[in-house]
Protein backbone atom coordinates (compact mmCIF):
# COMPACT_ATOMS: atom_id res chain seq x y z
CA UNK A 1 0.00 0.00 0.00
CA UNK A 2 1.64 3.40 -1.15
CA UNK A 3 1.15 6.06 1.80
CA UNK A 4 2.89 9.56 2.36
CA UNK A 5 6.60 9.08 3.73
CA UNK A 6 7.44 12.52 3.91
CA UNK A 7 6.09 16.27 2.78
CA UNK A 8 7.86 19.62 2.56
CA UNK A 9 7.32 23.15 0.82
CA UNK A 10 9.64 23.68 -2.20
CA UNK A 11 9.67 27.32 -3.48
CA UNK A 12 10.47 26.70 -7.12
CA UNK A 13 10.66 29.41 -10.38
CA UNK A 14 7.04 28.96 -10.80
CA UNK A 15 5.97 29.62 -7.03
CA UNK A 16 5.29 27.80 -4.12
CA UNK A 17 4.36 23.83 -4.43
CA UNK A 18 4.42 21.16 -1.49
CA UNK A 19 5.81 17.72 -2.59
CA UNK A 20 4.33 14.53 -1.39
CA UNK A 21 6.73 11.30 -1.74
CA UNK A 22 4.77 8.09 -1.81
CA UNK A 23 5.89 4.94 -1.32
CA UNK A 24 5.37 1.98 -0.31
CA UNK A 25 8.57 1.53 1.79
CA UNK A 26 9.89 4.87 4.19
CA UNK A 27 13.14 3.59 3.04
CA UNK A 28 12.59 3.98 -0.83
CA UNK A 29 14.86 6.13 -2.94
CA UNK A 30 13.10 7.10 -5.72
CA UNK A 31 9.50 7.46 -4.69
CA UNK A 32 6.63 8.61 -6.53
CA UNK A 33 6.47 12.31 -5.65
CA UNK A 34 3.51 15.02 -6.03
CA UNK A 35 3.89 18.62 -6.51
CA UNK A 36 0.81 20.68 -5.19
CA UNK A 37 0.30 24.11 -5.59
CA UNK A 38 -0.01 26.49 -3.03
CA UNK A 39 -4.17 27.35 -2.42
CA UNK A 40 -5.16 24.23 -4.23
CA UNK A 41 -8.73 22.87 -3.44
CA UNK A 42 -8.89 19.42 -3.60
CA UNK A 43 -12.64 19.54 -2.69
CA UNK A 44 -13.53 21.58 -5.94
CA UNK A 45 -11.96 20.24 -9.69
CA UNK A 46 -8.29 19.82 -9.33
CA UNK A 47 -5.93 20.43 -12.55
CA UNK A 48 -3.74 17.45 -12.54
CA UNK A 49 -0.65 15.97 -14.84
CA UNK A 50 0.50 12.76 -14.40
CA UNK A 51 4.19 13.08 -15.33
CA UNK A 52 6.91 10.12 -16.15
CA UNK A 53 10.25 11.03 -15.48
CA UNK A 54 12.94 11.68 -17.89
CA UNK A 55 16.21 12.87 -16.75
CA UNK A 56 17.45 13.65 -19.96
CA UNK A 57 14.76 16.12 -21.13
CA UNK A 58 14.22 17.36 -17.50
CA UNK A 59 17.73 17.68 -16.18
CA UNK A 60 20.07 17.30 -19.08
CA UNK A 61 17.65 19.42 -21.53
CA UNK A 62 17.59 16.52 -24.42
CA UNK A 63 16.22 17.25 -27.76
CA UNK A 64 14.71 14.09 -28.66
CA UNK A 65 11.84 14.71 -26.42
CA UNK A 66 9.95 17.17 -24.96
CA UNK A 67 9.48 16.10 -21.90
CA UNK A 68 11.57 18.88 -19.79
CA UNK A 69 9.75 21.44 -21.71
CA UNK A 70 6.52 19.65 -20.87
CA UNK A 71 7.40 19.25 -16.96
CA UNK A 72 7.80 23.18 -17.16
CA UNK A 73 4.76 24.03 -18.88
CA UNK A 74 2.87 21.93 -15.86
CA UNK A 75 4.55 23.90 -13.55
CA UNK A 76 4.01 26.90 -15.20
CA UNK A 77 0.07 26.36 -15.55
CA UNK A 78 -0.57 24.99 -11.69
CA UNK A 79 1.25 28.70 -10.59
CA UNK A 80 -1.29 29.89 -13.09
CA UNK A 81 -4.53 27.82 -12.54
CA UNK A 82 -3.93 25.91 -9.67
CA UNK A 83 -3.38 21.91 -9.23
CA UNK A 84 -0.58 19.46 -8.62
CA UNK A 85 1.28 17.12 -11.04
CA UNK A 86 2.16 13.71 -9.80
CA UNK A 87 5.81 12.96 -10.95
CA UNK A 88 6.30 9.15 -11.68
CA UNK A 89 9.30 7.22 -11.35
CA UNK A 90 9.18 5.47 -14.74
CA UNK A 91 12.03 6.82 -16.73
CA UNK A 92 12.17 5.92 -20.31
CA UNK A 93 8.53 4.90 -20.54
CA UNK A 94 9.46 2.80 -17.25
CA UNK A 95 12.30 0.91 -18.77
CA UNK A 96 15.15 2.68 -16.31
CA UNK A 97 17.79 4.40 -17.83
CA UNK A 98 20.20 2.34 -19.05
CA UNK A 99 17.71 0.74 -21.16
CA UNK A 100 17.19 3.78 -22.29
CA UNK A 101 20.60 4.84 -23.39
CA UNK A 102 20.86 1.89 -25.04
CA UNK A 103 17.95 2.71 -26.97
CA UNK A 104 18.97 6.06 -27.79
CA UNK A 105 22.06 3.76 -29.12
CA UNK A 106 20.01 1.87 -31.60
CA UNK A 107 17.81 4.86 -32.35
CA UNK A 108 21.44 6.51 -33.38
CA UNK A 109 21.64 3.37 -35.74
CA UNK A 110 18.13 4.14 -37.73
CA UNK A 111 15.58 2.76 -35.40
CA UNK A 112 12.60 4.41 -34.17
CA UNK A 113 11.79 4.73 -30.27
CA UNK A 114 9.60 1.78 -30.71
CA UNK A 115 11.67 -0.21 -32.77
CA UNK A 116 14.38 0.31 -30.73
CA UNK A 117 12.38 -1.11 -27.37
CA UNK A 118 11.67 -4.22 -29.10
CA UNK A 119 14.64 -4.87 -30.19
CA UNK A 120 16.45 -4.70 -26.70
CA UNK A 121 13.13 -7.35 -25.79
CA UNK A 122 11.15 -4.20 -24.18
CA UNK A 123 7.42 -3.25 -24.49
CA UNK A 124 7.11 0.14 -25.99
CA UNK A 125 5.73 1.40 -23.35
CA UNK A 126 5.92 -0.08 -19.85
CA UNK A 127 4.25 2.31 -17.52
CA UNK A 128 1.30 2.02 -15.70
CA UNK A 129 -0.99 5.05 -14.22
CA UNK A 130 -2.98 2.97 -12.08
CA UNK A 131 -0.24 3.72 -9.30
CA UNK A 132 -1.20 7.83 -9.96
CA UNK A 133 -5.06 7.24 -9.86
CA UNK A 134 -4.22 5.45 -6.54
CA UNK A 135 -2.15 8.41 -5.26
CA UNK A 136 -4.97 11.20 -6.75
CA UNK A 137 -7.85 8.76 -4.14
CA UNK A 138 -5.23 9.09 -1.20
CA UNK A 139 -5.22 12.94 -1.47
CA UNK A 140 -9.20 12.55 -1.74
CA UNK A 141 -9.37 14.19 -4.98
CA UNK A 142 -12.55 13.64 -6.55
CA UNK A 143 -12.81 15.54 -9.75
CA UNK A 144 -10.08 16.88 -12.41
CA UNK A 145 -9.13 18.33 -15.31
CA UNK A 146 -6.27 15.82 -16.72
CA UNK A 147 -3.21 17.95 -18.58
CA UNK A 148 -2.35 15.47 -21.34
CA UNK A 149 -2.24 14.67 -25.11
CA UNK A 150 -1.65 10.97 -24.07
CA UNK A 151 -5.19 8.54 -24.50
CA UNK A 152 -3.99 6.32 -22.01
CA UNK A 153 -3.51 8.36 -19.11
CA UNK A 154 -6.90 9.62 -19.87
CA UNK A 155 -8.10 5.75 -19.80
CA UNK A 156 -6.93 5.22 -16.54
CA UNK A 157 -8.78 7.93 -15.19
CA UNK A 158 -12.12 6.89 -16.97
CA UNK A 159 -11.80 3.41 -15.16
CA UNK A 160 -11.40 4.77 -11.88
CA UNK A 161 -14.21 6.39 -9.54
CA UNK A 162 -12.64 9.76 -10.14
CA UNK A 163 -14.72 12.12 -12.27
CA UNK A 164 -12.67 13.44 -15.51
CA UNK A 165 -14.03 16.72 -16.24
CA UNK A 166 -12.23 17.97 -19.04
CA UNK A 167 -8.97 17.23 -20.99
CA UNK A 168 -5.95 20.14 -21.18
CA UNK A 169 -3.65 19.88 -24.09
CA UNK A 170 0.26 20.29 -23.37
CA UNK A 171 1.34 20.37 -26.27
CA UNK A 172 5.20 21.58 -27.15
CA UNK A 173 6.90 22.77 -30.70
CA UNK A 174 8.60 20.00 -32.24
CA UNK A 175 12.26 20.90 -32.78
CA UNK A 176 14.97 19.40 -35.72
CA UNK A 177 15.72 16.19 -33.65
CA UNK A 178 12.12 15.35 -31.72
CA UNK A 179 9.82 15.60 -34.80
CA UNK A 180 9.89 11.51 -35.92
CA UNK A 181 9.72 10.55 -32.28
CA UNK A 182 6.50 12.93 -31.60
CA UNK A 183 4.81 11.73 -35.22
CA UNK A 184 5.51 7.72 -33.78
CA UNK A 185 3.67 9.06 -30.59
CA UNK A 186 0.89 10.10 -32.46
CA UNK A 187 0.89 7.57 -35.06
CA UNK A 188 1.60 4.61 -32.72
CA UNK A 189 0.51 5.19 -29.64
CA UNK A 190 -1.86 7.27 -30.84
CA UNK A 191 -1.48 10.67 -29.18
CA UNK A 192 -3.63 14.27 -29.44
CA UNK A 193 -1.39 15.64 -31.23
CA UNK A 194 -2.64 18.15 -33.76
CA UNK A 195 1.00 20.67 -34.27
CA UNK A 196 2.26 17.32 -36.15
Amino acid sequence: MLKIQAQSKIPTDYGLFTVYAFSENEEDWSPHLVLVMENTDFNKTVNVRFHSECITGEVFHSKKCECGQQLDAAMKYMSENGGLIIYLRQEGRNIGIINKLRAYALQERGMDTVEANLKLGLPADARNFDVAVEMLNLLNVRKINLLTNNPDKIKSIENSEIILNSRIPLEIESNEVNESYLVKKKNYFGHLLEKI
